[in-house]
């Protein structure tokens, strides 16, 4: 059976943790998009853990962690994040890399920190991992697939077409040092003899694994708002994050893909630019980061104070529409214990007029939110393992919610354990 785990609105949902819960039950793990420009926190008996690349799962020595073709692979950071986890008692996981994934080239992180730097106060808010430049070449036919890497013939005379075609803009546009073949080359050499011993055709593996009945994991990166068709572009990332796209990123059949699980906080947070109708300010906003996830609301990756805001029923709704959602995780409930009351954003009002239906990007930046107050529970949920043990308002909380997104909430995480969650009958 194929499963997916993806988030409802702008990624650090907390699709790490309920990756990792469900990889209990799970043979195989796929990250089938994005790059290590996002990070999942992870806190488990080895310890509290970012990953970037590995997939969430990679915990249980009964698991197979794959990264599919749909994956921006920087295989540096592949290879350290491997390390990283098993010089801290993680036993060493059985990793299998697409043979057609591309690779994150060292330019495309200079060129998307010179395009930043070039942009200034009209940047993207990029995480400067090479994202954008790798999938521009990824679909301009200029990448470099994993594959390659063992072809010498077609390396020698490729390197030589790349430093050509970006040397001209280095020179031209962004006035910095410019590449030559013989670095390239060798960089390219350095990076087959790191990939080599993981690399295979996972799609077939993947094939033979639906044959026998295996139980299959796809883990998304980022949410449904930073999709580059459906989010709130431009502010998007480079690769779809919807949960169809798993079975394109992982190399399935579409129809194997039996099970959704929509990754929604009880309250909303972004790093990154774009429009946040719901987003709070100043102390208020202060209060909640400080308060929220383990440790607080910082991003897994650039360490950036994450943006705050109430729980935005339009937004989310619209996440689980788009991703096909047959079931909702909704996370980090226990943070709102300290609340005497929390505001929820029910609709927005765009021009005068109010809608529950979410908008397109020149739309959505002129909204206001319409906000309803709900009572807060003022106590601590964790350690509660049954749903009808929890606060009356609690439940009140989650079951308006789960009426106003229209889809079902059968997981609710208090805590950022892997044990920290109650499961819900519906």
């Amino acid at each position: 059976m194929v499963k997916a785990v993806v988030g409802a609105n702008w990624g650090d949902e907390g699709k790490g943790k309920i990756t990792d819960m469900m990889a209990a039950n799970a043979d195989i793990i796929v990250r089938f998009q994005g790059g290590a420009n996002a990070g999942h926190t992870i806190v488990n008996n080895y310890g509290k853990f970012a990953l970037h690349t590995l997939p969430s799962g990679v915990f249980y020595s009964h698991t197979t962690s794959i990264i599919g073709n749909g994956v921006a692979l920087n295989i540096p950071i592949l290879i350290n994040e491997i390390k990283s986890i098993v010089d801290k008692g993680v036993p060493a996981p059985k990793i299998l890399v697409s043979d057609r994934a591309q690779i994150v080239m060292p330019y495309h992180i200079l060129f998307d920190q010179y395009e930043e730097e070039r942009l200034g106060k009209a940047s993207f808010g990029s995480t400067k991992s090479g994202i954008a430049p790798f999938y521009s070449d990824k679909y301009a036919k200029i990448g470099y697939q994993v594959q390659e890497l063992f072809d010498e013939e077609l390396l020698k005379e490729k390197v030589v077409r790349t430093c050509d075609q970006k040397n001209v803009l280095l020179e031209h546009l962004y006035h910095k040092p410019l590449l030559t073949p013989e670095e390239l080359l060798d960089t390219l050499h350095q990076y087959r003899d790191m990939i080599a011993p993981y690399v295979c055709d996972t799609s077939a593996f993947l094939w033979n694994a639906i044959k026998e009945n295996k139980t299959i994991l796809l883990e998304g990166q980022l949410g449904t708002l930073k999709d580059p068709d459906h989010g709130i572009y431009p502010m998007v990332t480079s690769s779809s994050t919807l949960a169809p796209y798993g079975c394109i990123g992982a190399g399935i059949p579409a129809q194997e893909l039996k099970q959704v699980v929509t990754v929604c906080k009880a309250y909303s947070s972004a790093v990154g630019a774009g429009a946040f109708v719901s987003e709070i300010f100043g102390d208020e906003a202060d209060e909640l980061r400080r308060r929220g996830g383990d440790g607080g609301e910082f991003g897994a990756t650039t360490g950036r104070p994450r943006r705050m805001g109430w729980f935005d029923c339009v937004a989310s709704k619209y996440g689980c529409r788009m991703q096909g959602t047959t079931d909702v995780a909704f996370t980090v409930v226990d943070v709102l214990g300290y609340l005497d009351e929390i505001p929820v954003c029910v609709g927005y009002e765009i021009d005068g007029e109010v809608t529950t239906d979410f908008p397109v990007t020149s739309k959505l930046e002129k909204a206001k939110p319409v906000l309803k107050t709900l009572p807060g529970w003022k106590t601590d949920i964790r350690g509660i393992k049954k749903y009808e043990d929890l606060p009356e308002n609690c439940r009140n909380y989650i079951e308006f919610i789960e009426k106003e997104i229209g889809f079902p909430i059968t997981m609710v995480s208090n805590g950022p354990g892997r044990d920290d969650i109650i499961y819900r009958n519906k």
